[in-house]
């Protein structure tokens, strides 16, 4: 009797924790389904834990602050653990890895569920694209009418899907009929004449993750007098693609096309996201960490392509080739010795 009641007990406890973490994030979770648990313990720490805020900054105690952008390649070994694991589609489902997602998959996961605000790349109104992107200053945000969502505003829905697909020529098709399957011919009665009834209707190829190739960073690194620590604090990030491709079967342009940014996220919101995905710790499978983690203790590699100046531009302006990333490694050392200088030994 003892050893049922225990049973019992376990078996309320697994579908209790699987119902839980559905709620807090959709994400993907060793409990699959009720009363199975795919490993030796319910990995509870990171689906469920609280986001740790930063610590508070006054401005009287910022003696020193540089703002720089920098450049997350995903093709370097340190930072497979946000390209990897991929996502496809099958017909109309949306395929994902059942054990861990890939940054990608999450951000576009709650876009979807408007968790997340998506800021335009650049101004709307900027049809030519002359002037300069300036989407990493979160002027351009794109929400759904009041009291509605992704699924019930068409218009916020169209919009962002221009920024989770890639968008191919406008063709005209037949309406098919509902009942029937077939195409909608209209009869003209007195003269006997077929009319095909048509929409117009634009090719999409859904961007995955293995189309992602950068994340652009946004960040301020500061002098704290107060702490007496440099820190550094994530203001924005981006997705990046090789702009152009096919759209049937989008693959991505080839190595060394154009870069194309698909929209900014604010950081501080993704936070919120970020902390309760797991990702992948090639040393220790029951040490995996958080997104949030991730990025909070900088365990990926970036290039600066710019920082703060009089005349905002960036290094390839001035630098190309090797001498660009030495200008960016120079940037670095320049921050490192801020830290240095304050210290007397």
């Amino acid at each position: 009797m003892k050893n049922f009641f225990v049973c019992a007990v376990m078996f309320a406890s697994f579908s209790g924790v699987h119902a839980q973490f559905e709620e807090i994030n959709g994400g993907p979770v060793n409990v699959p389904s009720e009363g199975v648990v795919d490993g030796v313990y319910i990995q509870e720490h990171i689906p469920t834990k609280r986001l740790i805020p930063y610590e508070y900054v006054r401005e009287a105690d910022v003696v020193w602050s540089r703002r720089v952008w920098s450049f997350i390649d995903l093709r370097e070994k340190i930072n497979h653990p946000l390209y990897f694991p991929l996502d496809s589609y099958q017909d109309t489902v949306w395929v994902k890895n059942a054990t861990r997602w890939s940054l990608w998959t999450v951000i576009k996961h709650h876009i979807l569920n408007g968790d997340l605000t998506v800021f335009e790349p650049r101004n709307p109104a900027d049809f030519f694209e002359v002037l300069p992107p300036d989407g990493d200053q979160f002027k351009y945000p794109l929400r759904p009418q009041p009291g509605l969502n992704y699924i019930t505003d068409k218009n916020y829905r169209d919009a962002v899907d221009g920024y989770l697909n890639v968008l191919g020529d406008k063709t005209f098709e037949p309406v098919a009929s509902k009942l029937t399957g077939e195409d909608s011919v209209i009869v003209d009665p007195f003269t006997g004449m077929e009319t095909t009834v048509t929409e117009e209707v634009q090719k999409k190829a859904r961007i995955l993750s293995e189309h992602i190739v950068q994340y652009r960073l946004k960040e301020d690194w500061f002098f704290d007098k107060e702490r007496s620590v440099l820190d550094v604090r994530i203001l924005g990030i981006a997705p990046v693609i090789y702009e152009g491709g096919a759209v049937d079967g989008y693959a991505g342009s080839k190595e060394g096309g154009k870069y194309k940014i698909l929209f900014w996220l604010y950081f501080p919101h993704c936070r919120f996201v970020f902390n309760n995905y797991f990702v992948y710790n090639d040393a220790n499978d029951a040490q995996w960490m958080s997104f949030d983690d991730l990025f909070w203790k900088r365990r990926f590699s970036s290039i600066m392509y710019k920082e703060s100046n009089v005349y905002d531009r960036r290094i390839e302006s001035y630098r190309t080739g090797v001498d660009a990333l030495w200008e960016s490694e120079k940037i670095k050392e320049e921050i490192r010795t801020v830290e240095h200088d304050v210290w007397s030994f």
